[in-house]
């Protein structure tokens, strides 16, 4: 890796971390608008607040997963990804902003993690790298359907917002899959389901 990757990628860590993120895409927009009640507001800032932590970690996992791999046909892919993420990211950002509410206090530490994650999944190797990506998306993409369940039906907003994150983390798992993503072996699968409850049920509230 080069100093001016290095460097990039500080740069995009720390506008992640600091809510500066921009978006390629517009906020997706719902048909429809529903006043919602105190506890409906409530309860959608907290799923939106989850969705902004695993925004935060995507962006960590595929700056460390861009940095470690020596390809240049991966690294543009691990970006492309990226970029698409931070769009989620910014979109989050947003939704949270327009209910009244803020991003998870421990940021930092969700991302440090992640990246340290990324780095050790891309150690071994270009292929064992997709694969944790193409495993991740799959976890993200049931967490997704099941926020879709979760949230208040009177909003909107939120919805499409999620709908729309689902359908590109399905097309970024098939992407690593097709690029030649290895299946990770069950205890490393049921280890990174257990670390994403530990996640979600703290960003919920903290």
């Amino acid at each position: 890796m080069t100093l001016d990757e290095l460097i990039t990628e500080f740069d995009r860590g720390l506008r992640s971390m600091a809510g500066v993120s921009r978006m390629s895409r517009p906020v997706p927009s719902a048909q429809a608008t529903t006043e919602m009640t105190l506890p409906e507001r409530a309860h959608s800032a907290g799923l939106m607040r989850v969705n902004h932590v695993g925004e935060i970690c995507a962006q960590a996992l595929y700056q460390a997963q861009k940095l470690a791999t020596r390809s240049p046909a991966l690294k543009e892919a691990f970006e492309h990804a990226a970029r698409e993420e931070e769009d989620h990211l910014a979109w989050t950002a947003q939704r949270l902003q327009s209910l009244d509410s803020r991003p998870s206090l421990l940021n930092p530490l969700w991302y440090a993690g992640a990246l340290a994650i990324g780095l050790a999944a891309g150690s071994l190797g270009d292929k064992v790298s997709l694969g944790f990506m193409a495993e991740t998306e799959r976890q993200v993409e049931r967490h997704l359907e099941g926020h879709l369940k979760m949230l208040p039906e009177s909003d909107a907003q939120s919805r499409a917002i999620v709908e729309q994150m689902r359908v590109d983390e399905v097309a970024h798992g098939k992407s690593a899959i097709d690029a030649g993503g290895v299946e990770l072996p069950m205890p490393i699968r049921a280890v990174m389901r257990a670390a994403s409850k530990v996640m979600t049920r703290t960003a919920y509230y903290v």
